[in-house]
């Protein structure tokens, strides 16, 4: 006992004794800067400004060369004097255009996310579907007329809708646990596309701050805390899209601000059954901040949405002439959805680089999806429609406190621990045989599902010259009860599991603009509560063991290189298939990788990006040739240009690639690869910018999502296995106007 409190004596008094700047960052008009970089060329220390645009940078001396940086924003350098060393620093950073410029690589394992920003400041997202592909090799397909959650496919997983990714908007979970159409599943159409700040993520299972689902990795969304301007936009196009978007400034005082903003999107798609779809969000977001002591922000926002859809086609109705590719064999598919969410986020900084971070959230969510896959194969009378159905009330918080100021002898040492914990309470979560969205034929499964998981994790930075060592570890408890309705007598199960997750980073960092990376760890994703029960515990949070080796570089200035090989294992793909009903398991897989991209910005108006992406993956306990991991994307490439700044003409081209890859585990069904390519052109003059968006300028013919499905049409003797698809958005011309004041 004596030694454990005299290490943590050292430690606090490393803490007291440590040489270090403090001060705050803030923009012209005086308001302070969150998350700008603060990096200590001489000695390669670095840290980041907190909400209230504070910073502490740990282990500085007389004559240290300091970079202050942030995007949009122009770097500056400062040389350390005595006197900065004892009294706080005001840095005043002056806006800029975006530019590559601005990135340091310092010694954090988020490096790539933070490079990749510049993408998302160049060509901000125009849709929710397309948030998620600004993270390099995320690939993701909508089939389901609109409005269900996208497909998603990341480092050789189908990640279907979120089983292997974990999704946060705000510290808040997106994924469902449990939910009725599948694990995991991750709908972000409730973000307004304008409100977001950036795209932070990471691959693979890294982050001790990052729990279930963190397998292949994780995306966190982070909202705006204030407008600059208000705005208004209008959007027109074609197949009877139209799109209201407001943002509005409602309060801005020295310690305080609000704004609100507002979403009407409508569209009947390219199918010849209208989607009819619709979709309505609201979001309202307060911020109260004392410089130097505290912030809070408290957000609200609502989000509903209907609609209708033709579904998965087979191709064989295609090619006999009974359907077109944007035909239906069942077009009463479709459905509803809505979650309300409120959430509110607290810093607290505690002074001396110490700092608490608590989030805490509750979201009320309710879903109804009609679905038929194999048409006729079940039922030859009535069809085989589905209905997938869940009530859910979400509540959550999280602690965090961290310490960017310590110091263990002569090495540099921050440490961060947090607590937290998830209830979800899902009411009638149901399967059921339906026939024409109104008619209840049979009920397949329905019950009452509450989920608990509680965590706790710590992590710490250790960093010796140009090395930084980076241990963590999470520990997480999850509790699972089912209450089976189906049953004629009262049917309550449960099961309680322990996952403990380490992990270990290791960073190398010669310069400022070199970056070489070790990365290990052990994540999770759990399984659906029914599939938990109905096995008695048997492999409840399966495991994935990930090791990345990597580097990024930036030889010069204006570009960015970087490259990752990886590797990872996972204990079992074993899932709940809502759609049927049923338990899957797919037994352990292996993944293999290569990741290349490159970020070249030769003019201020000028930037270009690309990323491509290997993947080896098979399923570890198959025989050769019986062991291809199902839709698991080999190859895949995206890529763009951006052109001019914020007055006059602008515009952008993307394209992404995807290449054949198996429908099946012997590969005799091949889903088809696809290259599609967009193009924005905008004038602004003033305060209007007036645009044109283009989706598959080409016109490519193309399958968005495939399956291989067996079915049966009405009439057909004998049923057929082969690709079922959702056909791809063809040549989509939109107009846009945007004003802000």
């Amino acid at each position: 006992m004596k030694y454990f409190m005299a290490t943590l004596s050292m430690l606090f008094m490393g803490t007291i004794a440590a040489q270090n700047i403090k001060g705050k960052l803030v923009d012209e008009t005086g308001s302070p800067l969150e998350d700008a970089g603060i990096f200590n060329k001489t000695s390669g220390q670095h840290s980041h400004t907190d909400g209230t645009g504070q910073f502490v940078l740990d282990r500085t001396s007389v004559k240290d060369t300091i970079y202050f940086s942030r995007l949009g924003y122009a770097t500056q350098t400062r040389v350390v004097n005595q006197a900065d060393l004892q009294n706080p620093l005001t840095i005043v950073l002056e806006e800029s255009s975006i530019s590559l410029d601005q990135v340091v690589l310092v010694s954090k394992v988020d490096a790539l996310s933070r490079i990749v920003d510049v993408d998302v400041k160049t060509n901000p997202v125009k849709s929710s579907q397309e948030i998620l592909r600004k993270v390099p090799g995320l690939i993701i397909g909508q089939h389901a007329g609109g409005g269900k959650a996208e497909q998603i496919f990341l480092r050789g997983f189908d990640v279907d809708h979120g089983t292997d990714v974990a999704i946060n908007v705000g510290g808040m979970p997106v994924n469902m646990v449990s939910h009725a159409h599948g694990q995991g599943y991750a709908d972000l159409h409730f973000v307004i596309p304008e409100t977001i700040e950036n795209v932070n993520f990471g691959k693979g299972p890294y982050y001790a701050d990052q729990g279930n689902f963190n397998t292949a990795g994780y995306v966190n969304l982070k909202l705006r805390k204030s407008l600059d301007k208000s705005m208004l936009s209008t959007e027109a196009g074609q197949f009877g899209t139209r799109r209201f978007m407001g943002m509005l400034n409602v309060l801005d005082n020295q310690n305080s601000n609000a704004y609100l903003a507002s979403e009407l999107y409508l569209t009947d798609g390219p199918f010849e059954s209208p989607q009819n779809f619709n979709r309505i969000n609201i979001l309202g977001r307060y911020r109260y901040a004392l410089p130097g002591d505290q912030e809070l922000l408290l957000t609200a926002s609502h989000f509903t949405s209907k609609w209708d859809a033709s579904g998965q086609i087979p191709q064989r109705a295609v090619d006999q002439g009974l359907i077109g590719r944007f035909g239906a064999i069942d077009d009463t598919e479709g459905g509803q959805t809505s979650r309300t969410n409120f959430v509110l986020n607290h810093s607290k900084n505690l002074g001396a680089g110490k700092s608490l971070n608590t989030m805490a959230f509750v979201s009320h969510y309710d879903f109804e999806l009609y679905s038929n896959f194999t048409f006729f194969l079940e039922d030859p009378v009535n069809g085989d429609q589905i209905k997938q159905f869940e009530d859910r009330l979400m509540a959550g918080a999280k602690t965090v406190f961290q310490n960017n100021s310590a110091s263990l002898g002569d090495m540099g040492f921050k440490y961060n621990a947090g607590i937290g914990f998830r209830y979800d309470n899902v009411d009638d979560n149901q399967l059921s045989h339906t026939l024409n969205r109104q008619e209840l034929l049979e009920r397949l499964a329905y019950g009452d599902i509450d989920e608990v998981n509680s965590y706790a994790f710590a992590g710490a930075e250790f960093k010796s010259g140009q090395f930084t060592f980076e241990p963590a570890v999470r520990l997480d408890y999850f509790r699972f009860d089912y209450i089976d309705k189906m049953s004629e007598l009262y049917d309550s199960r449960s099961e309680e599991k322990v996952a403990f997750s380490p992990k270990f980073n290791t960073i190398y960092s010669p310069t400022e603009n070199t970056q070489i990376f070790l990365k290990t760890g052990i994540g999770f994703h759990s399984n659906d509560t029914r599939v938990v029960v109905a096995n008695e515990g048997e492999e409840i949070l399966p495991a994935a063991y990930g090791v990345d080796l990597g580097t990024i570089i930036k030889p010069v200035n204006k570009l960015v290189l970087n490259a990752t090989l990886w590797t990872l294992f996972l204990d079992q793909e074993f899932v709940y298939v809502g759609d049927a009903g049923i338990v899957e398991p797919s037994g352990k897989t292996r993944r293999m990788g290569l990741e290349v991209g490159a970020r070249y910005q030769p003019l201020d108006w000028l930037y270009l990006y690309s990323d491509a992406n290997y993947t080896q993956v098979r399923s570890t306990e198959a025989a050769d040739g019986q062991d291809y991991i199902p839709l698991a994307p080999d190859f895949t490439m995206a890529g763009g240009v951006t052109l001019g700044g914020s007055q006059g003409f602008s515009g952008g081209l993307s394209c992404r690639y995807i290449d054949d890859r198996p429908a099946n585990e012997d590969n005799s069904i091949v889903a088809e690869g696809y290259f599609v390519a967009d193009v924005t052109l905008n004038y602004s003059v003033n305060n209007w910018t007036f645009g044109l968006i283009v989706e598959n300028l080409f016109d490519t013919e193309w399958n968005e999502t495939q399956f291989a499905t067996e079915s049966r049409l009405f009439n057909e003797p004998n049923s057929f296995e082969e690709i079922h698809f959702t056909p791809g958005t063809p040549f989509y011309l939109r107009g846009k106007v945007t004003v802000t004041f």
